[in-house]
């Protein structure tokens, strides 16, 4: 398998938006995981800093992972992120150097 197009994003929500995005966060886990492209995707919590999400994503290739951002429910947070956020995702993307397999 080719090397995986991996990221870590963090999402800082306004206080009282916190409940809400933790909810709306966790319904995109499933559907994602079922996409065409994605090997893991995994949502978090800080331990440290509850309401202070994570999320992990490896997808196939980067036009899968466009794909994914391209669905009516994904265009549709990003547009409206800001209103959930108290700044904007910060999102690292990574090279992986331990893939499963080699």
């Amino acid at each position: 398998m080719a090397q995986p197009f991996t990221l870590v994003g963090t999402a800082r929500p306004k206080p009282e938006r916190t409940e809400e995005l933790r909810e709306l966060l966790l319904s995109f886990v499933e559907p994602t995981r079922a996409e065409e492209g994605c090997l893991e995707y995994h949502f978090h919590e800080k331990r440290d800093e509850p309401g202070v999400f994570v999320f992990y994503e490896a997808w196939r290739t980067e036009a899968d992972l466009d794909a994914h951002l391209a669905l009516p429910h994904m265009r549709a947070f990003w547009e409206r992120r800001m209103d959930y956020l108290a700044e904007d995702l910060t999102i690292d993307f990574l090279t992986m150097h331990s893939p499963y397999g080699s």
